[in-house]
Protein backbone atom coordinates (compact mmCIF):
# COMPACT_ATOMS: atom_id res chain seq x y z
CA UNK A 1 0.00 0.00 0.00
CA UNK A 2 1.34 3.40 -0.94
CA UNK A 3 2.06 5.71 1.97
CA UNK A 4 0.24 8.98 2.15
CA UNK A 5 2.22 12.11 3.05
CA UNK A 6 0.45 14.43 5.48
CA UNK A 7 1.42 18.02 4.97
CA UNK A 8 0.82 20.72 7.57
CA UNK A 9 -1.94 23.02 6.61
CA UNK A 10 -1.66 26.77 6.89
CA UNK A 11 -3.18 28.36 9.98
CA UNK A 12 -6.67 29.46 9.25
CA UNK A 13 -7.84 32.90 10.17
CA UNK A 14 -9.97 33.07 13.27
CA UNK A 15 -13.20 35.06 13.26
CA UNK A 16 -12.39 36.32 9.82
CA UNK A 17 -9.14 38.01 10.98
CA UNK A 18 -5.73 37.10 9.55
CA UNK A 19 -3.26 35.35 11.80
CA UNK A 20 -0.78 38.19 11.31
CA UNK A 21 -2.86 40.30 13.73
CA UNK A 22 -1.51 38.35 16.71
CA UNK A 23 2.06 39.66 16.41
CA UNK A 24 0.65 43.17 15.98
CA UNK A 25 -1.37 42.79 19.17
CA UNK A 26 1.68 41.49 21.03
CA UNK A 27 3.69 44.46 19.81
CA UNK A 28 1.00 46.86 20.96
CA UNK A 29 0.95 45.29 24.43
CA UNK A 30 4.73 45.46 24.62
CA UNK A 31 4.63 49.13 23.66
CA UNK A 32 2.08 49.91 26.35
CA UNK A 33 4.14 48.04 28.93
CA UNK A 34 7.23 50.00 27.93
CA UNK A 35 5.32 53.27 28.16
CA UNK A 36 4.11 52.40 31.63
CA UNK A 37 7.63 51.41 32.69
CA UNK A 38 9.08 54.72 31.54
CA UNK A 39 6.37 56.64 33.40
CA UNK A 40 7.09 54.81 36.66
CA UNK A 41 10.88 55.15 36.36
CA UNK A 42 12.61 57.19 39.04
CA UNK A 43 13.83 60.65 38.17
CA UNK A 44 17.59 61.35 38.23
CA UNK A 45 19.11 62.81 41.38
CA UNK A 46 19.91 66.08 39.64
CA UNK A 47 16.32 66.54 38.56
CA UNK A 48 15.05 65.75 42.04
CA UNK A 49 17.38 68.36 43.54
CA UNK A 50 16.29 70.96 41.00
CA UNK A 51 12.58 70.34 41.43
CA UNK A 52 12.38 69.42 45.12
CA UNK A 53 15.27 71.02 47.01
CA UNK A 54 16.11 74.14 45.04
CA UNK A 55 12.70 75.95 45.20
CA UNK A 56 12.37 75.86 49.02
CA UNK A 57 16.03 76.85 49.43
CA UNK A 58 15.50 79.85 47.15
CA UNK A 59 12.37 80.77 49.10
CA UNK A 60 14.32 80.67 52.39
CA UNK A 61 17.09 82.83 50.91
CA UNK A 62 14.56 85.39 49.68
CA UNK A 63 12.83 85.54 53.07
CA UNK A 64 16.15 86.01 54.88
CA UNK A 65 17.20 88.71 52.41
CA UNK A 66 13.92 90.60 52.85
CA UNK A 67 14.25 90.24 56.63
CA UNK A 68 17.80 91.58 56.58
CA UNK A 69 16.73 94.53 54.41
CA UNK A 70 13.88 95.34 56.80
CA UNK A 71 16.37 95.26 59.66
CA UNK A 72 18.89 97.39 57.76
CA UNK A 73 16.38 100.12 56.87
CA UNK A 74 14.83 99.95 60.38
CA UNK A 75 11.24 99.38 59.39
CA UNK A 76 10.91 98.65 63.09
CA UNK A 77 13.36 99.53 65.86
CA UNK A 78 16.06 96.93 66.31
CA UNK A 79 14.74 95.88 69.70
CA UNK A 80 11.42 95.02 68.03
CA UNK A 81 12.81 93.51 64.82
CA UNK A 82 16.16 91.79 65.41
CA UNK A 83 18.32 90.65 62.51
CA UNK A 84 18.54 87.03 61.35
CA UNK A 85 21.99 86.91 62.92
CA UNK A 86 20.56 87.87 66.32
CA UNK A 87 17.98 85.08 66.11
CA UNK A 88 20.61 82.55 65.08
CA UNK A 89 22.71 83.74 68.01
CA UNK A 90 19.80 83.06 70.39
CA UNK A 91 19.43 79.54 69.00
CA UNK A 92 23.18 79.01 69.28
CA UNK A 93 23.11 80.09 72.92
CA UNK A 94 20.40 77.54 73.72
CA UNK A 95 22.45 74.94 71.85
CA UNK A 96 25.54 75.70 73.93
CA UNK A 97 23.52 75.50 77.14
CA UNK A 98 22.32 72.03 76.11
CA UNK A 99 18.65 72.95 76.47
CA UNK A 100 17.56 73.22 72.83
CA UNK A 101 16.79 69.55 72.23
CA UNK A 102 15.07 69.34 75.62
CA UNK A 103 12.58 72.03 74.59
CA UNK A 104 11.94 70.32 71.27
CA UNK A 105 11.61 66.83 72.76
CA UNK A 106 9.15 67.98 75.44
CA UNK A 107 6.77 69.38 72.84
CA UNK A 108 7.24 66.67 70.20
CA UNK A 109 6.68 63.84 72.71
CA UNK A 110 3.52 65.50 73.99
CA UNK A 111 2.28 66.16 70.48
CA UNK A 112 2.98 62.59 69.33
CA UNK A 113 1.28 61.01 72.36
CA UNK A 114 -1.72 63.30 72.09
CA UNK A 115 -2.00 62.64 68.35
CA UNK A 116 -1.88 58.85 68.82
CA UNK A 117 -4.57 59.07 71.48
CA UNK A 118 -6.62 61.23 69.11
CA UNK A 119 -6.28 58.61 66.36
CA UNK A 120 -7.38 55.86 68.77
CA UNK A 121 -10.50 57.88 69.67
CA UNK A 122 -11.25 59.59 66.37
CA UNK A 123 -11.08 56.49 64.15
CA UNK A 124 -13.87 54.43 65.80
CA UNK A 125 -15.86 57.63 66.31
CA UNK A 126 -15.60 58.41 62.58
CA UNK A 127 -16.67 54.86 61.70
CA UNK A 128 -19.74 55.14 63.91
CA UNK A 129 -20.71 58.51 62.46
CA UNK A 130 -20.17 57.34 58.88
CA UNK A 131 -22.02 54.01 59.15
CA UNK A 132 -24.88 54.70 61.58
CA UNK A 133 -27.33 57.39 60.40
CA UNK A 134 -28.69 58.04 63.90
CA UNK A 135 -25.19 58.70 65.25
CA UNK A 136 -24.42 61.00 62.32
CA UNK A 137 -27.61 62.97 62.90
CA UNK A 138 -26.86 63.25 66.62
CA UNK A 139 -23.16 64.16 66.79
CA UNK A 140 -22.14 64.91 63.20
CA UNK A 141 -22.91 68.66 63.52
CA UNK A 142 -21.21 68.72 66.93
CA UNK A 143 -18.01 67.31 65.43
CA UNK A 144 -18.07 69.94 62.68
CA UNK A 145 -18.58 72.67 65.26
CA UNK A 146 -15.74 71.39 67.44
CA UNK A 147 -13.45 71.24 64.41
CA UNK A 148 -14.03 74.92 63.64
CA UNK A 149 -13.67 75.99 67.27
CA UNK A 150 -10.28 77.54 68.19
CA UNK A 151 -8.37 75.18 70.44
CA UNK A 152 -7.17 78.01 72.64
CA UNK A 153 -10.75 78.44 73.88
CA UNK A 154 -10.48 75.10 75.70
CA UNK A 155 -7.38 76.03 77.69
CA UNK A 156 -9.06 78.03 80.52
CA UNK A 157 -11.69 75.33 81.02
CA UNK A 158 -9.08 72.55 80.98
CA UNK A 159 -7.01 74.40 83.59
CA UNK A 160 -10.05 74.64 85.87
CA UNK A 161 -10.96 71.00 85.30
CA UNK A 162 -7.52 69.38 85.60
CA UNK A 163 -5.17 71.99 87.07
CA UNK A 164 -1.71 72.90 85.80
CA UNK A 165 -0.50 69.45 84.77
CA UNK A 166 -0.10 67.31 81.68
CA UNK A 167 -3.78 66.31 81.74
CA UNK A 168 -4.72 69.87 80.79
CA UNK A 169 -2.42 69.85 77.79
CA UNK A 170 -3.57 66.44 76.55
CA UNK A 171 -7.22 67.39 76.98
CA UNK A 172 -6.74 70.45 74.76
CA UNK A 173 -4.89 68.38 72.16
CA UNK A 174 -7.63 65.73 72.08
CA UNK A 175 -10.40 68.29 71.77
CA UNK A 176 -8.56 69.90 68.88
CA UNK A 177 -7.52 66.78 66.94
CA UNK A 178 -10.27 64.18 67.42
CA UNK A 179 -12.96 66.05 65.41
CA UNK A 180 -10.61 66.54 62.45
CA UNK A 181 -9.61 62.87 62.35
CA UNK A 182 -13.21 61.68 62.69
CA UNK A 183 -14.50 64.07 60.01
CA UNK A 184 -11.67 63.09 57.67
CA UNK A 185 -12.60 59.42 57.98
CA UNK A 186 -16.28 60.23 57.47
CA UNK A 187 -15.45 62.15 54.29
CA UNK A 188 -13.32 59.26 53.02
CA UNK A 189 -16.03 56.67 53.72
CA UNK A 190 -18.68 58.82 52.04
CA UNK A 191 -16.62 58.67 48.83
CA UNK A 192 -16.34 54.86 48.79
CA UNK A 193 -18.42 53.46 45.89
CA UNK A 194 -21.28 51.26 47.14
CA UNK A 195 -20.15 48.60 44.67
CA UNK A 196 -17.06 47.99 46.82
CA UNK A 197 -19.19 47.25 49.86
CA UNK A 198 -21.52 44.94 47.93
CA UNK A 199 -18.53 43.08 46.50
CA UNK A 200 -17.10 42.72 49.99
CA UNK A 201 -20.33 41.26 51.33
CA UNK A 202 -20.40 38.85 48.40
CA UNK A 203 -17.03 37.39 49.37
CA UNK A 204 -17.92 37.33 53.05
CA UNK A 205 -16.12 40.51 54.19
CA UNK A 206 -18.68 41.75 56.71
CA UNK A 207 -18.45 43.32 60.14
CA UNK A 208 -14.92 43.95 61.35
CA UNK A 209 -13.44 42.12 58.36
CA UNK A 210 -15.37 44.35 56.00
CA UNK A 211 -14.13 47.46 57.79
CA UNK A 212 -10.55 46.23 57.84
CA UNK A 213 -10.26 44.84 54.32
CA UNK A 214 -12.79 46.88 52.33
CA UNK A 215 -13.94 50.09 53.99
CA UNK A 216 -10.73 51.51 55.48
CA UNK A 217 -8.49 50.74 52.46
CA UNK A 218 -11.05 52.31 50.11
CA UNK A 219 -11.40 55.38 52.36
CA UNK A 220 -7.65 55.70 52.93
CA UNK A 221 -7.05 58.94 50.93
CA UNK A 222 -9.71 60.83 52.87
CA UNK A 223 -8.62 59.24 56.14
CA UNK A 224 -5.01 60.25 55.49
CA UNK A 225 -6.12 63.83 54.81
CA UNK A 226 -7.96 63.76 58.14
CA UNK A 227 -4.84 62.46 59.89
CA UNK A 228 -2.73 65.27 58.42
CA UNK A 229 -5.25 67.85 59.54
CA UNK A 230 -5.51 66.13 62.90
CA UNK A 231 -1.76 66.44 63.42
CA UNK A 232 -1.92 70.13 62.47
CA UNK A 233 -4.67 70.67 65.04
CA UNK A 234 -2.71 68.64 67.62
CA UNK A 235 0.39 70.78 67.15
CA UNK A 236 -1.52 74.08 67.25
CA UNK A 237 -3.53 73.00 70.28
CA UNK A 238 -0.36 71.92 72.04
CA UNK A 239 1.32 75.28 71.43
CA UNK A 240 -1.75 77.15 72.70
CA UNK A 241 -1.85 75.02 75.84
CA UNK A 242 1.88 75.38 76.51
CA UNK A 243 1.75 79.17 76.08
CA UNK A 244 -1.13 79.65 78.53
CA UNK A 245 -0.69 76.76 80.98
CA UNK A 246 2.81 77.50 82.25
CA UNK A 247 4.16 75.88 85.38
CA UNK A 248 7.55 74.54 86.53
CA UNK A 249 5.88 71.16 87.01
CA UNK A 250 5.04 71.02 83.29
CA UNK A 251 8.60 71.44 82.10
CA UNK A 252 9.57 73.76 79.27
CA UNK A 253 8.31 73.05 75.78
CA UNK A 254 8.45 75.26 72.74
CA UNK A 255 5.24 77.06 73.67
CA UNK A 256 6.49 77.89 77.16
CA UNK A 257 9.86 78.90 75.67
CA UNK A 258 7.99 81.37 73.47
CA UNK A 259 6.00 82.73 76.39
CA UNK A 260 9.12 83.09 78.57
CA UNK A 261 10.85 85.07 75.82
CA UNK A 262 7.80 87.32 75.49
CA UNK A 263 7.71 87.91 79.24
CA UNK A 264 11.38 88.94 79.17
CA UNK A 265 10.87 91.13 76.07
CA UNK A 266 13.47 89.00 74.29
CA UNK A 267 12.56 89.41 70.63
CA UNK A 268 15.40 87.23 69.30
CA UNK A 269 14.18 84.49 71.65
CA UNK A 270 10.57 85.00 70.53
CA UNK A 271 11.47 84.67 66.85
CA UNK A 272 13.79 81.74 67.58
CA UNK A 273 10.94 79.87 69.31
CA UNK A 274 8.58 80.63 66.41
CA UNK A 275 11.13 79.30 63.92
CA UNK A 276 11.60 76.11 65.95
CA UNK A 277 7.83 75.54 66.06
CA UNK A 278 7.68 76.04 62.29
CA UNK A 279 10.60 73.69 61.64
CA UNK A 280 9.10 70.89 63.73
CA UNK A 281 5.75 71.21 61.95
CA UNK A 282 7.37 71.12 58.52
CA UNK A 283 9.65 68.25 59.53
CA UNK A 284 6.77 66.04 60.67
CA UNK A 285 4.96 66.75 57.43
CA UNK A 286 7.96 65.89 55.23
CA UNK A 287 9.18 62.87 57.20
CA UNK A 288 5.88 61.14 58.00
CA UNK A 289 2.82 62.37 56.16
CA UNK A 290 4.34 63.21 52.78
CA UNK A 291 5.86 59.71 52.25
CA UNK A 292 2.60 58.11 53.41
CA UNK A 293 0.62 60.25 50.97
CA UNK A 294 2.97 59.40 48.11
CA UNK A 295 2.69 55.69 48.89
CA UNK A 296 -1.11 55.83 48.86
CA UNK A 297 -1.20 57.80 45.61
CA UNK A 298 1.34 55.47 43.99
CA UNK A 299 -0.68 52.40 44.97
CA UNK A 300 -3.68 53.91 43.21
CA UNK A 301 -1.79 55.07 40.12
CA UNK A 302 -2.38 58.74 40.94
CA UNK A 303 1.21 59.85 41.55
CA UNK A 304 2.46 62.39 39.02
CA UNK A 305 5.96 63.68 38.42
CA UNK A 306 5.04 67.07 39.87
CA UNK A 307 4.38 65.53 43.30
Amino acid sequence: MASTDIKPTAEKPTNGKPAADKPDLAGLEAGLDALETRTAAKAPIGQILRTKALPPLLAIVLVLAAWQLAYHFQLKPHYLLPSPGDVIGSLHQDWLQGTLFGYIWTSVSRGALGFLASVAIGTPLGLLVARIPAVRAAIGPILSGLQSMPSVAWVPAAIIWFGLNDSTIYAVVLLGAVPSIANGLVAGIDQVPPLFLRAGRTIGATGINGVRHILLPAALPGYLAGLKQGWAFSWRSLMAAEIIATSPALGTGLGQLLENARTNADMPGVLAAIILILIVGIGIELLIFKPAERRVLRSRGLLTEAR
